[in-house]
């Protein structure tokens, strides 16, 4: 069992909770390690999901806790249960046997320190699939840096070129400088996208994918996003340019939520999607920048559902009961 910190910093947050005794930190994790979903999940970037499909594990709780967050009900940790370090050793294993083209944590920071001890006794145990980091990309460098013998693929967020964004709307006005410093990390430490042939597949097997969702009334700050990533970075990441933002806040307060009619009052513009001409002239703007080949979404992306059902889907032993 994996010893916990009594003052934790894993996440830029750095709130100082006795994990080991069970205490709550910001992000709402405790000593135990909570899974919502554990499936093949196919709506990453091509050489992430492929045609087989990633291996995702979705984890419970989360240290950004985004106003807009697509994925509140494993954010909040309303959704996920109890499972030993031991069944998250054999999720990977299963998944591997399932045909996933890696194994792709998401959400995983604050339970960073379990997931290296699971990650090293899987490989012990036969997993010869690269490891996937799902981040906010809200990570410290030292957290980064324990990861360089367990991540082969960063899939981080930039969120926000501005604090003022990033204070309104994560409380966390630190956002990019923080976010910035954590992606040095990570570049220094996995190098320029590689590739290979799985199955038929292409596959990224190292590197740096850097996602950013456009937000309504938020077209600067994406230009902002783009311009600076490709100025320090250049080849060394691949950009995944998205336009999928639905608004959970307006499905929510429609549904009585009345934390979620407060946020609107404050923010009502996360009420609406991103207009296409929107998206396109930020698509654009890339292109002037001399950005190439980027990952864009075609269609109506916002109306389809990229949020799977966080229904304990492969978490259980198989043959055992959900008890909690």
């Amino acid at each position: 069992m994996t010893t916990l910190p009594e003052n934790c910093e894993l996440c830029p947050r750095k709130c100082g909770a006795n994990r080991a005794a069970g205490e709550q930190g910001y992000c709402g994790a405790d000593d135990t390690l909570v899974v919502a979903r554990a499936a093949l999940h196919f709506w990453e970037e091509p050489p992430i999901s492929g045609e087989a499909g990633s291996g995702t594990v979705f984890f419970s709780h989360c240290p950004l806790r985004c106003i807009y967050c697509q994925n509140a009900p494993i954010a909040q940790g309303i959704a996920g249960t109890p499972i030993t370090e031991e069944r998250l050793v054999d999720i990977c294993l299963e998944l591997q046997n399932q045909g996933a083209l890696n194994i792709n944590f998401v959400t995983p920071t604050h339970y960073t320190l379990q997931i290296k001890e699971a990650v090293r006794k899987a490989r012990m145990r036969g997993l010869t699939l690269p490891v996937v980091w799902n981040t906010s990309g809200y990570e410290t460098v030292e957290t980064v840096q324990l990861l360089s013998e367990t991540v082969d693929v960063y899939l981080t967020d930039f969120k926000y070129a501005d604090a003022h964004s990033a204070g309104a709307y994560s409380n966390a006005p630190d956002y990019p400088t923080v976010a910035l410093r954590a992606l040095d990390a990570m570049v220094a430490q996995v190098g320029r996208p590689q590739f290979d042939e799985y199955q038929g597949q292409q596959r990224l097997v190292r590197g740096v994918v850097v996602r950013h969702l456009l937000l309504p009334g938020a077209e600067q700050n994406s230009c902002d996003v783009l311009k600076l990533l490709h100025e320090r970075y250049g080849e060394n990441i691949l950009l995944s340019i998205m336009n999928q933002y639905t608004s959970v806040l307006a499905s929510d307060a429609q549904a009585g939520s009345t934390a979620a009619q407060k946020a609107l009052v404050r923010f009502p513009e996360l009420s609406q999607t991103v207009p296409d001409r929107t998206y396109e002239a930020v698509l654009d703007y890339a292109d002037e920048l001399g950005i190439e080949n980027y990952f864009w979404q075609e269609g109506e992306a916002n109306t389809e559902s990229f949020i799977p059902p966080f229904d304990l889907t492969g978490v259980l032993a198989p043959g055992s009961a959900n008890t909690n």
